[in-house]
């Protein structure tokens, strides 16, 4: 199949879903550029087509049935950076069921959290150093908006994701784990931290901290050590330097 019309229906239902709202009634987002593409597909997410630029379809070979051939106009209407990629896919997002929570060992939740890069960054932290499951708590931004897809390079889909909003509801879950707050003023170094069971370690946003309630529902807290003329870290740094530490 072959498009090169930027006013083809295709083309035009395609570009919706650089909007959330899009995004929120098909169910489907954009996967942007090879490797995403190629991960993707390696680890079974439903990709429903990809539009490829001509000279580079043999790239593509392994998903050669979800294959539209197409122009660099196409793609740069299609695609959300300022130079378009060789290839943008339109894949289905993974439902998880929360049940899984109860077989969970490592979790971190993410209390705010408005940067996409930021999270897509996380969400690449937590492949690496084997989290479980993350929760998306109160108000957060989009895992799904394209500059999260492409931070989390390929690794969006490998960690199931939960939106929650109350802590009656991270009770039905996590009140047997031990919950771990991120907080500066913690007499807890993270060099001498050793979680005893079960793990929720919670992130506050970098704007705010975590909430008071978050704070009063931890069973603990602890922080991380460094130059005390440095006020802060950047959020995925820190997820990063905490999710390695604490195993």
């Amino acid at each position: 199949m072959e498009i090169t019309s930027t006013n083809n229906d295709l083309v035009k239902e395609t570009a919706k879903i650089q909007q959330k709202k899009y995004r929120d009634i098909t169910g489907k987002f954009l996967l942007e550029g090879f490797k995403a593409i190629e991960e993707a597909y390696r680890i079974g997410l439903d990709i429903e087509k990809i539009f490829v630029l001509k000279e580079k379809v043999q790239r593509y070979e392994f998903a050669k049935d979800k294959l539209i051939e197409t122009n660099e106009a196409v793609l740069k209407k299609i695609s959300t950076t300022d130079t378009a990629p060789e290839a943008v896919a339109v894949a289905c997002r993974k439902n998880f069921d929360k049940e899984i929570l109860k077989h969970a060992r490592k979790v971190i939740l993410l209390e705010g959290i408005k940067d996409v890069g930021n999270l897509g960054t996380i969400l690449r932290c937590a492949a690496a150093f084997d989290v479980d499951a993350i929760i998306l708590y109160g108000s957060c931004t989009d895992i799904y908006s394209p500059k999260c897809v492409r931070a989390s390079v390929g690794n969006l889909c490998k960690i199931p994701v939960f939106n929650m909003e109350t802590v009656e509801e991270l009770q039905k879950y996590f009140d047997g784990f031990e919950r771990i707050a991120t907080l500066p003023r913690s007499k807890n170094l993270l060099q001498n931290f050793k979680p005893q069971k079960r793990m929720l370690i919670m992130f506050g946003s970098e704007a705010d901290g975590l909430s008071q309630e978050l704070t009063e529902y931890s069973t603990t807290s602890v922080k991380i050590e460094m130059n005390p003329s440095v006020e802060s870290l950047n959020l995925s740094i820190s997820c990063a330097i905490i999710l390695y530490n604490i195993k």
